[in-house]
């Protein structure tokens, strides 16, 4: 079976909470030949392990780099890589895919009035204002 997952899947399976819940997303991913993991269930995924767990953000990045690392897991690497970086970085996951989709999509500076992610992100090389 092929799967296009939800957060709550994940962080169910994750952070063992629900053991029920847990019990049972754990059996579809082991099951399924395809896990489609889409950016904005990434983003929410993260918050949800550093604000709503309070898990330190070294662990997250380390849970989502496994979860990159399973072999029926499919995501837009590149764009989940940029916010790993921000997120390594001391800044927010969701900041460094919303940059690097904007790139992508043709975008050519970067703008925010969040101060942190435009200093972070001018320090990794991309173009930023505000």
């Amino acid at each position: 079976m092929k799967i296009s997952v939800d957060t709550n899947v994940l962080a169910r399976a994750i952070l063992q909470d629900d053991p029920a819940q847990c019990r049972k997303a754990r059996k579809l991913l082991q099951e399924a030949s395809l896990i489609a993991v889409s950016l904005p269930c990434l983003c929410e995924l993260v918050w949800v392990l550093c604000r709503g767990a309070g898990l330190a953000r070294e662990d997250v990045a380390v849970t989502i780099r496994a979860l990159l690392d399973a072999a029926n897991v499919v995501v837009n690497r590149p764009a989940v890589e940029a916010g790993l970086e921000m997120l390594e970085a001391g800044g927010d996951f969701a900041d460094g895919v919303i940059a690097y989709e904007g790139a992508w999509l043709g975008g050519e500076t970067f703008v925010s009035f969040d101060k942190k992610a435009v200093t972070l992100l001018s320090g990794q090389g991309v173009s930023r204002d505000c």
